[in-house]
């Protein structure tokens, strides 16, 4: 069976395309990443895919042809989402503005593939930039391709992710149906509406990380806790090493501990004696997360108390880099590349596994859909040619048995 074939732009550590990477009916030829550390760790879990570990203005269909024989059209589906520094421009048009260099690449490698689908994935604030006018802008330069374009803010916890994480994600598409975005398939409990009753609710931060040891400030662990406690536990670690990977804690100072050891579930240094309290700080800084509820969204700052909620609920320090991959869904098996803090920042930049799985899932019934109405298409059109042929020939037998019958 042919498979899709597809393209991964700013393509980080493989959290975008890593439902594609997991279906045998899509095959990913090649990545581009310009850090290297994150290029490495792509390659580490997808050895089979050619990475181009460079800036993106020096990469497009001219290296696909020399080093793949890939032609304009021969890819299928290109995803990816350029960081969100590419939209600070503000009172320009986009494509004109220097800062926005790495769209209008994305834009160029998307003219110069052809690609029959895209994926574009970018923060929320993108909303609201130049009040609106931004996105309507990337819209239009998108349409302008040839692209039927929609786009939508997904929440990642609405899709099985114990994190509350939302993102706008734009579709663009260039065949005959409509694109349908993944149904959610969970929900907050708190919300009462009637037609979540076929949902699950939330997974909560208890859930996806309670199997893994509630190690102190500068401990390590290579061994599980517990066993698995549910299903999710038990899908990160289907396939996990035998030594338990980046679950070790930063060493911080002694005044943190302390602050970290008598703050309630979800505290703030409100919470806590003011001898202990810190002198600055943001309204979301030096706090505990909740045991029962999804995380807020993890950042490249998950182990940094200072400059995130952070605090693991039942320990006095910040999460582990394992902890913050489990949040944002990459089994216990894959690999990050570099120092902690290099970890932690291809894990912050991540999309969350499963909500690439339910765009995977959309994305494949929508090219589905279009290769069966193709075959179809073409089978009419066969009977069509067949039936015309067999007149043909009919014709002919009458023409014969008349020549025969008026000349003997």
């Amino acid at each position: 069976m042919k498979k899709f074939k597809v393209l991964d732009l700013f393509a980080g550590v493989g959290g975008l395309s890593y439902g594609f990477a997991h279906d045998e009916r899509f095959e990913i030829v090649a990545a581009n990443e310009l850090l290297p550390d994150m290029a490495k760790a792509y390659s580490l879990n997808h050895p089979s895919v050619k990475m181009y570990n460079r800036d993106i203005k020096d990469f497009g269909l001219k290296n696909l042809t020399e080093d793949l024989q890939i032609k304009k059209g021969d890819i299928d589906l290109i995803v990816g989402g350029p960081p969100c520094q590419a939209f600070s421009t503000v009172g320009k048009r986009l494509i004109d503005d220097p800062r926005g260099q790495l769209f209008q690449e994305y834009y160029r490698v998307l003219e110069e593939l052809n690609p029959k689908v895209f994926l574009f994935e970018n923060v929320k604030g993108l909303l609201s930039m130049q009040k609106g006018e931004l996105l309507k802008t990337i819209l239009s330069l998108f349409e302008s391709l040839g692209y039927k374009v929609k786009y939508e803010v997904l929440n990642s916890a609405d899709y099985g992710v114990p994190q509350i994480r939302e993102r706008v994600i734009i579709i663009g598409t260039k065949l005959n149906q409509d694109f349908e975005y993944p149904n959610k398939t969970h929900y907050n409990s708190n919300d009462n509406n009637i037609f979540n009753q076929d949902l699950k609710p939330y997974l909560t931060l208890s859930e996806a990380i309670s199997d893994l040891p509630f190690i102190k400030s500068n401990e390590e662990s290579f061994e599980y806790s517990t066993k698995a406690h549910n299903d999710f536990q038990r899908q990160m670690r289907k396939d996990s090493p035998k030594k338990l990977m980046d679950h070790n804690s930063p060493k911080n100072n002694e005044k943190l501990v302390k602050l970290m050891e008598c703050l309630p579930d979800g505290g703030t240094p409100q919470d806590a004696p003011e001898e202990l309290r810190p002198t600055s700080g943001f309204k979301n800084t030096y706090c505990r997360l909740w045991w029962e509820r999804p995380a807020p969204t993890i950042t490249r700052n998950l182990s940094t108390p200072s400059s995130s909620r952070c605090i693991h609920p039942k320990a006095p320090r910040p999460l582990t880099t394992r902890e913050g991959a489990r949040i944002q869904c990459f089994p216990d098996d894959y690999i990050f590349f570099g120092s902690r803090s290099s970890k932690n920042l291809q894990i912050g930049n991540a999309v969350p596994t499963f909500l690439s799985i339910a765009l995977k899932n959309s994305i494949k019934q929508h090219l589905e859909t279009d290769k069966k109405s193709s075959d179809l298409l073409k089978l009419i059109i066969q009977r069509d040619n067949d039936i015309k042929h067999n007149n043909v020939i009919k014709q002919d037998e009458i023409f014969d048995t008349l020549e025969y019958k008026l000349f003997g």
